[in-house]
């Protein structure tokens, strides 16, 4: 598993006092209120304000003073040390340690890999898998297992097919 998680994308510079718009990537914005310390691109910025709105945040960082250096974020992601997430209850897990599982029937089938997933009220995966894409949603009795030490999520294959497009 990576050490470090991507907690939301940066949309664009958001005034001129160097603040940038971002897209939240966890269940919502406000939990983003919660980071002192992000990382962009490897560097390490002190977080000096946060304001959520939606599933939208607002981020003003150390060492980005103005429009221009906010400019140069634009559609980076803004990760944080698994360390600093908070534990998730069971049979919930982060988006990108679904990511590069591969998808199996309960027969042991191997329908694809995880290539995203997005979060919705049933989130929906993306799966690539003999040089096709395949999305499902994960609705109820869909998913059977989930091993992210083990990269593999397993999958009722009648249920699947159900769902799946």
């Amino acid at each position: 598993m990576n050490d470090r998680i991507t907690v939301a994308i940066i949309l664009k510079p958001q005034g001129i006092r160097g603040e940038v718009k971002v897209k939240a990537m966890t269940d919502s914005a406000e939990s983003l209120t919660e980071f002192k310390n992000v990382l962009i691109d490897g560097v390490a910025y002190s977080v000096l304000s946060v304001r959520a709105q939606g599933e939208f945040a607002y981020f003003g960082l150390k060492g980005i003073a103005d429009r221009n250096a906010a400019e140069t974020l634009r559609g980076k992601s803004i990760e944080v040390s698994r360390a600093d997430m908070p534990e998730l209850p069971e049979g919930r897990y982060y988006i990108g340690d679904l990511i590069g599982c591969t998808v199996v029937t309960e027969r042991g089938d191997i329908l694809g890999e995880v290539e995203d997933v997005t979060p919705a009220r049933t989130d929906v995966f993306t799966i690539v898998g003999d040089g096709k894409k395949i999305t499902f949603a994960a609705a109820e009795g869909v998913i059977s297992d989930v091993d992210t030490r083990a990269k593999k999520i397993t999958v009722n294959a009648k249920r699947f097919r159900e769902v799946s497009l």
